[in-house]
């Protein structure tokens, strides 16, 4: 985990490799999500380098979208099923 000092504020936020392992998602399917702008990553630059990094929320967001295709759902179908699932209040 990584993590992100903007604004005087510390967030702990995921790599792409602890995503992928966390989640389950081939990182080619998570590529494939952020070049649809379903998911989008903080990046950082290091020298000529750029690094990926997911706040708790895109996390989240990649866990229901995955659950959906894993469902047989088309990517826009299931980034929409995650929207509003994400939108219901979570019971304790």
């Amino acid at each position: 985990m990584a993590p992100n000092l903007s604004h005087g504020w510390t967030f702990i936020m995921k790599t792409t490799s602890e995503v992928v392992s966390e989640v389950g998602i081939p990182r080619q399917k998570l590529y494939y999500l952020e070049q649809k702008a379903f998911v989008k990553p903080e990046t950082e630059r290091r020298g000529e380098k750029t690094f990926r990094f997911y706040p708790d929320r895109e996390v989240e967001k990649i866990r229901a979208i995955w659950k959906y295709l894993r469902q047989g759902f088309r990517y826009r179908a299931a980034y929409e099923r995650a929207l509003e699932e994400l939108k219901q209040p979570k019971l304790l």
